[in-house]
């Protein structure tokens, strides 16, 4: 229980000890990134569409490449995470890139003491919720920083994902909200090997929960996708069917393994 009321200082740590490997990681290619590669996916690119000339709050940003990857698009960004090594990083890049984005270093249930204002869009993507015990609070933070008419995008792991042990060898957790999942990670799903061990909290989130709070915030979901591949290769016993396509070997195309949503928030 002490753990689970101390997430945020324990997650935070964890963040700022994986920061330090991701930057040097081949999975972050920040080498190519910082000679123009994007770090964003078809998935969600398909639902942003021409952001040009739009203001976007990007939750949970970790270290920056897909907040800067936005403003490579021509939006004006602000990214938001809670490691402060991470958010670190991510002025750093800006400041190398000249990137139209800035950065806010804070628990995103406390975004509210640090920022006033409201966006175009509000985006979040890949192994977010996850960190967060509460969907009402974090659908309110979406809708309050949404400007009427605004849309939502969201990617995600599918919470079937979430269900398997690592090795995708049992069914380890309920697909629903049962309460915190506390454990150790070796390594990180960027670098395996990586020299470093990290205690984290996490929650699993069923779809209905996630639609039921955004709806219940007043957005109305206007897009829902799923997919039986990870664009990334961060699961163990992962094969590559296509070009930053990853499916679980024997488990094929049986499974989901994104999912991602386009909401407008209610004029």
């Amino acid at each position: 229980m002490k753990d689970e009321e101390n997430y945020i200082a324990i997650n935070k740590a964890a963040w700022n000890n994986k920061t330090q490997h991701h930057i040097h990681s081949r999975f972050y290619n920040l080498e190519g990134f910082l000679k123009g590669d994007s770090s964003l996916n078809e998935i969600e690119l398909q639902l942003l569409g021409d952001i040009q000339g739009k203001s976007v709050l990007h939750l949970q940003c970790h270290f920056g490449q897909d907040t800067i990857s936005l403003a490579r698009m021509g939006a004006s960004c602000t990214g938001v995470d809670l490691a402060d090594k991470a958010i670190e990083t991510a002025i750093s890049l800006t400041e190398k890139t000249g990137a139209d984005a800035r950065f806010i270093c804070c628990d995103l249930y406390s975004l509210p003491e640090h920022l006033n204002e409201q966006f175009d869009i509000v985006f979040t993507s890949y192994g977010t919720i996850g960190w967060l015990p509460d969907l009402n609070k974090w659908a309110g933070i979406v809708a309050r920083y949404l400007k009427p008419g605004g849309t939502f995008i969201m990617a995600e792991f599918h919470p079937v994902i979430w269900m398997y042990d690592d090795h995708f060898q049992i069914v380890e957790h309920s697909y629903f909200n049962t309460g915190a999942i506390i454990d150790t990670e070796q390594g990180t799903y960027a670098d395996r090997n990586a020299p470093t061990t990290q205690k984290y909290v996490s929650w699993n989130h069923s779809l209905s929960e996630v639609l039921n709070n955004l709806i219940a915030h007043g957005l109305e979901i206007t897009t829902f996708n799923e997919y039986n591949y990870s664009p990334y290769n961060c699961f163990v016993n992962a094969i590559e069917i296509a070009p930053k396509k990853y499916q679980i070997a024997y488990m094929g195309d049986k499974i989901p393994m994104i999912y991602a949503l386009k909401a407008t928030k209610k004029q």
